[in-house]
């Protein structure tokens, strides 16, 4: 069962994102920074979080990694889904066209400061991130559930400095002031 909600997921992330590649492919594009690396990561990414767990889902080849969890292990697996989806659909809609697959600033671009980019300044990232946590609750397999968790920290951790150097870059002080009021993954908390 747990294995359906898995792959529902994964269906449902696809269908969030796929209005808004069709809108990032017809804007201007003022300034990339595609780099062999992003190219790469992306590439492992892929691997890690879908082709594994779907070797997994669909063929005993990773059976020899499987472990036993209890059922209300599969159910929080499948809360954090839910919560990773919302947060995944709640970053794109509140970046409507400025949203890209890679490291891109569009023609117009602006720095969205509301939504859910009023407390994380990476939601998609912390979405994905997520998600990948759930797959270990979800896929009870060391190599399946943990892939999608390590290759989206490897892509995380990688990419994010290139992105916030491009965001300074393109916005200034306006981004620096942004910084310093956001956490980076995690709402960031103060006294007020």
């Amino acid at each position: 069962m747990f294995k359906i909600i898995y792959f529902v997921g994964l269906i449902m992330m696809s269908f969030i994102r796929r209005p808004y590649e069709k809108q990032a492919g017809s804007s201007q594009i003022d300034e990339r920074r595609r780099s062999a690396l992003e190219i790469l990561l992306l590439s492992v990414m892929s691997v890690g979080v879908l082709v594994i767990p779907l070797i997994y889902v669909f063929t005993p080849l990773l059976s020899f990694a499987d472990y036993k969890l209890p059922s209300w292990a599969g159910w929080i697996g499948t809360v954090v889904t839910g919560i990773a989806l919302w947060l995944f659909w709640r970053s794109h809609a509140d970046l409507g066209r400025n949203w890209s697959y890679t490291l891109e600033l569009k023609k117009g671009h602006q720095l969205i400061t509301g939504g859910v980019y009023r407390y994380v300044r990476h939601p998609m990232y912390a979405a994905s991130l997520l998600w990948g946590m759930s797959q270990g609750l979800l896929l009870h397999n060391w190599v399946a559930g943990y892939s999608p968790l390590l290759s989206l920290l490897v892509l995380v951790f990688l990419c994010l400095p290139y992105e916030e150097q491009m965001m300074l870059d393109y916005f200034g002080e306006e981004y620096r002031s942004y910084m310093n009021r956001t956490g980076k993954l995690i709402p960031r908390w103060r006294k007020q």
